[in-house]
């Protein structure tokens, strides 16, 4: 059984017009005159059904409405059908989308660029409330002295009561003087700024804003150095310093425990490390140790995860996962027992994300502590996290671990040890289960003392209710609240216009929308039902797609004389008198069209057109057969002549209603300038003869195209005369033509192996003379029989006359290298440079032939010179033999024997040497040309790959930057200068062939370049323009991303080791005094 064809079941069938009918109908009306009703129906299309199904709006039928909206569910680009994303993108900037979620969420920081080390750091500091509190009790007149810590305040209270969802951090960056587009260390960046603001604290009046930084951030250790013999402590262990954070190790540990023991850990001093005591007056072995004295209410963990590789230079960053309890017990660590206890909770997690030290991406994870709930403040983005620092969906209450791994973000643990201590994390035994995280990327833990006093909660500040306004809680501050406030009704008020105009469009979009749909339900009219009205297609479409139509406009189908003309039948639709009389009423326009305006003289003008254009056609198809016969050479009875070619042409063109320009000068190619019937011999002067009625059809086209130039189109009959004076003229380049033949005939048989470019053996103690190889090249192509257009060489005297220098008279190029082939003394072949060495009898007929002078000529002979005997400078040209010819057995007597080109007159070394100086520094002046790099694999590099990198590429030749593979190697084109220096064309390999740049060893040819100093420019190596360069890869260091060699030399170009010199964290004032 066959299976159904179902290919074309959903395609809409195209109406068939009947054209002969049509026809039919132009010619009564062209014979009688007269237009029926049924005549305007058939031509006005009338009569064509109401469509329903088209997914395009037909233009043969003025009763289709298909596709002027879309479908439904459908919607367009652009106009009154677009997305609704897409008309409010149109309204401009959404200010609602900068809106704080609710009250309680936190408000994030903008990053302008690469300040979200800062944005992370700012965050923590602020949501911590004691520390908020301090920072709000300053008095203003301090804040007008200290413009950073103004700055800071006025970005507390930002953060606090703003109703944007996050806060321009511009202002503070600004005055501390920070690049924006340099990315800091974090820790760095709150070291320094905490003491930036002790700094600028010192000078309030008000106790608790004084100290604050000292009170929550400040803790003391001793170095403590014991002695094992008397067991005393040094002098200098009962000092105790002050700390801000503890830097713990995290290479070769998995834990905060591990790492706190190994930062408290006795060190051993022994052996030459040895201490000296002083109470023991000598060296002794002793131990080292740091002690903790106190703690502050806030406990840093800075966790040094970037390490120092001296075998690349670099610094790496450790990505090993680090685990860290939700509550720590510092008692037990403490160098004195306290009586109070000190049991810290995680506060926050500072994340760096990235694979590299001076790149990535710094977030926090912040506990709010009134609410314990976890955020994420990643620049503008806060999200809430739950009750984990990394998310509910890190949470598991069983000791199976989940673990999360993408790339852009931080990879964490969380588990639960036991009561006994067993645990990924248990080193020392709780006696209630111990909450633990786990993360590769944490780096910087922040612990609160548990029990601190509580000073401000963030919904006494942002909520509604009965809490204490925060204006009234921080009175020193209230003109800072009361501005945040007005910039806060100002924002909010914008929000509300906003959605006003919003709401106002879409409903107004929604109303225009019926409009177009009850519109165009009532628009169609049944075939042949009166009344209804003529419509532009072009202005309906244009009003049922846009938002805000145009005046109704029906100029476009109306004819010169007021009525609806039947050319533009598909340029216009039928509308009900319903539908007409609600878009005339609103619109206004017109003119109005209605059924009876069909316009009756525009019909009789078309028939006789139509009429013409049939007669034209068929009796243009009868024409184009006899054309056929007549190129066929079927037809005898031609009277007069036409272009050949033309007529082929015109033979090919497609029948039209009326002729073209095409049609104009068939005997235009054959009319010589004397206006007269070129002879047949000239190029393009083709003919052939056409009878006398294809001669007058094709001369009426060519002047009803054009009635003016008559010359175009002159008449030549059988028996015209070609043109004498053209008729000489073509004799003369004949007899020139035959008698160049001859001439290069001639000297085809006198120089028949210099012609075929064969090599000729040379013989030692033999007279040549030497020809510039270029002119042989050149002499070559001229004598080519097949090459009609090239260049006729110059003459030898002028030749040989440049090769001389005018200081010394003497020869100013070099012959050819010699080489040893299949027993026998050659030249190598060159067409472009140095000197080629020919025959005596070659010389002598190039004189005669090309006007050159036999005792001018530059005559050459080979000699076999032993290395004892002494060799004039600038007399000889010593010539090297290839390796590949030095098996070919040659008779030679010595075998210390070398073989020279004795020149008459002789080589001027100082100047050829002065004119290769110039040309090197020529060629080492190069800038934005190519070069070929060919990656090869594997340690010998292929001969074909070596020969080709020796020589070099034409500069001007385009070579493709396309990448192209072959079996020993990837070549690619790069773009060069010479100033380009090597590090610069190796980090071009890096990126290109993926090899780093410590592996690359660059070649040219058998010559290895020198990649030690990578400052060296490629016109220091002697890289020219379009050389080819190998690549190859040692393998000996380990593969890393391009983009971490990138950021490491922006980083080390857009600052120094200092990090922050030059802002205010690293100036010794505190702060400019406003």
């Amino acid at each position: 059984m066959s299976r159904p064809t179902t290919r074309s079941k959903n395609k809409r069938q195209r109406q068939v017009d009947d054209g002969a009918g049509t026809s039919e109908i132009w010619r009564k009306i062209h014979e009688t005159g007269v237009v029926t009703d049924d005549d305007i129906n058939q031509l006005y299309m009338i009569w064509k059904p109401v469509c329903s199904s088209c997914r395009v709006n037909t233009k043969d039928n003025p009763n289709c409405f298909c596709a002027l909206i879309p479908p439904p569910n459908g919607n367009r680009k652009s106009g009154l059908w677009q997305k609704v994303s897409g008309i409010v993108e149109n309204f401009g900037p959404d200010p609602t989308k900068d809106l704080r979620e609710s009250a309680n969420s936190p408000a994030g920081l903008t990053n302008l660029g690469a300040t979200c080390y800062a944005n992370s750091i700012l965050q923590c500091l602020y949501m911590n409330k004691c520390f908020r509190e301090g920072i709000f009790s300053v008095e203003p007149d301090l804040l007008q002295q200290q413009p950073v810590l103004n700055q800071l305040v006025r970005l507390f209270v930002q953060l606090h009561i703003s109703k944007r969802a996050f806060v321009d951090s511009f202002p503070f960056v600004k005055t501390l003087e920070l690049d924006n587009g340099v990315q800091q260390d974090s820790h760095e960046f709150l070291t320094l700024l905490l003491c930036l603001l002790e700094r600028c604290l010192s000078h309030s009046k008000i106790p608790k804003a004084r100290t604050v930084v000292q009170d929550l951030f400040r803790g003391s250790v001793s170095h403590v150095t014991s002695c094992s013999q008397c067991g005393k402590d040094s002098e200098a262990s009962s000092k105790m310093e002050d700390f801000y954070e503890l830097e713990l190790n995290v290479k070769g540990f998995k834990s905060l425990d591990e790492s706190l023991n190994d930062y408290l850990a006795v060190e051993e001093l022994c052996g030459d490390n040895q201490y000296f005591c002083a109470s023991c007056k000598t060296r002794v072995d002793a131990t080292r140790s740091i002690k903790l004295r106190t703690l502050p209410d806030v406990l840093n963990f800075q966790l040094k995860r970037c390490v120092f590789l001296p075998e690349t230079t670099t610094r790496k960053k450790i990505t090993s996962a680090f685990s860290f309890p939700a509550k720590l017990d510092m008692q037990p660590r403490l160098s004195e027992p306290s009586q109070s206890e000190l049991i810290y909770d995680l506060s926050a997690v500072l994340i760096h994300k990235g694979t590299t030290v001076n790149s990535g991406h710094y977030v926090a994870h912040i506990k709010d502590e009134d609410t314990g709930q976890w955020w994420e403040f990643d620049d503008e983005h806060v999200t809430e996290l739950g009750c984990h620092p990394f998310g509910d969906r890190s949470s598991n209450s069983s000791v199976k671990s989940v673990r999360t791994e993408t790339v852009n973000s931080d990879s964490s643990e969380v588990w639960i040890a036991d009561s006994n201590g067993n645990g990924p994390d248990a080193s020392h035994s709780q006696s209630s289960l111990v909450e633990t995280f786990s993360s590769s990327d944490a780096y910087m833990l922040m612990y609160n003392l548990k029990h601190s006093k509580n000073v401000v909660k963030m919904g006494d500040v942002l909520s509604n209710g009965d809490a204490v306004p925060a204006r009234d809680r921080f009175p020193l501050l209230s003109h800072l609240f009361d501005e945040i406030q007005n910039l806060n009704a100002s924002y909010v008020d914008e929000c509300e216009k906003y959605n006003q105009r919003k709401e106002l469009e879409l409903s107004r979009i929604t109303e225009r929308r019926q409009e177009v749909r009850s519109v165009l339900a009532e628009a169609p009219v049944q075939p042949l039902e009166q009344p209804f009205y003529w419509i532009s297609s072009d202005w309906l479409r244009e009003w049922a797609d846009n938002v805000n139509p145009s005046t109704l406009d029906n100029t476009s189908i109306q004819c010169s004389h007021g009525k609806v003309p039947v050319s533009k039948v598909t340029s216009m639709k039928r509308l009900s008198d319903k539908a007409w009389d609600k878009l005339f009423s609103k619109y206004g326009g017109g003119p109005t069209l209605s059924h009876s305006d069909c316009c009756w003289d525009c019909l009789i003008d078309g028939a006789r057109s139509v009429v013409s254009a049939v007669t034209y056609r068929d009796r243009r198809e009868s024409m184009k057969q006899l054309a056929r016969d007549i190129l066929d050479r079927n037809c005898p009875d031609g009277k007069y002549y036409v272009s050949r070619p033309w007529l082929q042409q015109w033979w090919k063109r497609k029948v039209l209603d009326a002729p073209s320009e095409a049609d104009a000068g068939p005997t235009a190619p054959i009319s010589c300038p004397h206006g007269q019937l070129l002879p047949e011999q000239a190029a393009g002067a083709r003919r052939v003869l056409v009878p006398e009625s294809f001669w007058f059809f094709l001369y009426e086209d060519a002047l009803s195209v054009k009635p003016d130039d008559l010359l175009d189109c002159p008449t030549f009959p059988s028996d015209s005369v070609p043109c004498s004076q053209c008729s000489d003229e073509l004799s003369e380049v004949a007899c020139l033509e035959d008698s160049l033949k001859l001439v290069k005939q001639v000297q085809r048989q006198n120089h028949e192996k210099l012609l075929l470019a064969k090599s000729t053996p040379l013989s030692l103690h033999c007279k040549y003379f030497l020809v510039p190889s270029s002119w042989i090249s050149k002499w070559r192509s001229y004598m080519s029989s097949s090459i009609k257009s090239s260049d006729k060489p110059e003459t030898l005297d002028g030749i040989i006359n440049s090769l001389m220098c005018e200081k010394h008279s003497l020869l100013v190029e070099k012959p050819l290298e010699l080489v040893f082939r299949r027993g026998a003394i050659v030249q190598r072949e060159s067409s472009a440079g140095g000197l080629t060495m020919i025959s005596e009898n070659d010389w002598k007929c190039f004189c005669e032939e090309w006007g050159g002078t036999e005792t001018k000529g530059i005559s050459a002979t080979i000699e076999n010179i032993g290395d004892s005997e002494n060799i004039l400078t600038g007399f000889s040209s010593e010539t090297p033999i290839c390796e590949d010819q030095l098996n070919d057995k040659v008779n030679n007597d010595s075998g210390t024997s070398k073989l020279v080109i004795k020149t008459c007159p002789e080589i001027c070394q100082s100047c050829i040497g002065e004119r290769e100086s110039c040309e090197l520094m020529q060629k080492l002046n190069y800038s934005n040309e190519n070069i070929s790099v060919i990656l090869v694999r594997g340690k010998e590099v292929p001969r074909s790959i070596l020969e080709a990198s020796k020589g070099s590429v034409e500069t001007d030749r385009r070579v493709s930057k396309r990448s192209r593979k072959s079996k020993n190697g990837t070549s690619i084109s790069f773009k060069v200068s010479a100033s380009t220096s090597l590090y610069q064309l190796k980090m071009m390999i890096w990126e290109a062939f993926g090899v780093v740049k410590e592996n690359q060893i660059l070649q040219k040819g058998d010559r290895t370049i020198d990649n030690e100093d990578e400052c060296a420019t490629l016109a220091d190596v002697n890289i020219f323009a379009g050389d080819q360069i190998i690549v190859r890869d040692s393998e000996i260091h380990e593969n890393r991303d391009i983009a971490d060699e990138i950021c490491d030399d922006k980083m080390e170009m857009q600052r120094s080791e200092g990090g922050f010199r030059g802002t205010l964290l690293a100036a010794d004032v505190s702060s400019q005094v406003v």
